[in-house]
């Protein structure tokens, strides 16, 4: 029962547009690695199989670009993140509401605080849970995107690296089975995952715990050190991604937009306040 609401709440929360769009983004994937290419190398395994067919779609489309396998891995990290797009309208949908509930697990933890025998814990553990359940809210959906990512960038490392064909192209300065001399491309994936990370604290405001206000100081260093190992094509793949993610995140979260009714809200309620004031005032001096 309980996996029926949850499975419902993500349908609802992810829309049935990112659905329709991920499933067509597979399907061209899909496409794109039957193209006739010249890759002949050998995969083993099942993860071998997964990298294989990383490698044969990026082929694919980079045929249709004139074999630039630097296009090809542009074209196919945007077709990656098309094809996650439910799961990340569904986390910023979440953290749109935990930033709704947090006041309440605030209060709770203010409640608990000091309490560490295990009544208490499990206690305010029951009470954070049932706040959760009640708004809907899953607190580790927001970790969805992060992990779905993982395995995306390990096998296309291993593609790169067990496709030497695509470890022979280039762009602009770049070759692509190379550390970028330069360190462009690592600097700008570090910029734009700073970016988006601080669009999307912004768009949160206060509510949220101080370990996410700084994600977006620690994201980039986790990406731009390792990124400068990597071969040009893994910081290629990072600096699109990053890039979709922050014009993803504006356009679903607007920071500015989601400020300006904060600040709307905020006046609402003073404004409020103010009347609620104003009338106790005027009936006090009609009692005198």
């Amino acid at each position: 029962m309980n996996n029926k609401t949850k499975k419902k709440g993500f349908w609802q929360q992810a829309g049935w547009p990112s659905i329709i769009t991920a499933i067509a983004s597979l399907v061209v994937i899909i496409l794109f690695a039957f193209v006739p290419n010249n890759n002949s190398s050998d995969y083993h395994g099942i993860f071998g199989v997964i990298a294989g067919f990383f490698a044969n779609s990026i082929l694919g489309v980079s045929r249709i670009f004139g074999n630039s396998y630097a296009f090809g891995i542009i074209i196919f990290t945007v077709l990656i993140r098309f094809l996650i797009l439910p799961l990340m309208v569904y986390a910023m949908g979440s953290q749109k509401n935990m930033a709704k509930v947090t006041p309440q697990i605030k209060k709770i933890q203010d409640k608990y605080r000091g309490k560490r025998d295990r009544d208490s814990m499990m206690n305010m553990q029951a009470e954070t849970s049932a706040v959760y359940k009640a708004a809907g809210v899953n607190p580790y959906s927001s970790m969805l995107p992060l992990l779905i990512q993982l395995p995306v960038i390990w096998a296309l490392f291993q593609a790169i690296q067990s496709t030497s064909i695509l470890r022979t192209g280039s762009l602009l300065w770049l070759q692509l089975g190379q550390t970028d001399p330069y360190y462009v491309l690592p600097f700008l994936a570090a910029l734009f995952t700073f970016l988006s990370s601080w669009m999307s604290t912004m768009a949160m405001g206060n509510s949220q715990p101080g370990f996410a206000k700084a994600m977006p100081y620690i994201f980039p260093i986790l990406i731009f050190f390792p990124a400068l190992a990597f071969p040009a094509a893994i910081s290629l793949y990072w600096t699109t991604t990053n890039a979709f993610q922050l014009v993803q995140t504006f356009i679903l979260q607007n920071p500015f937009k989601a400020r300006a009714e904060r600040r709307a809200e905020a006046k609402a309620e003073a404004d409020r306040k103010k009347a609620i004031r104003k009338t106790l005032k005027k009936a006090r001096k009609k009692r005198k």
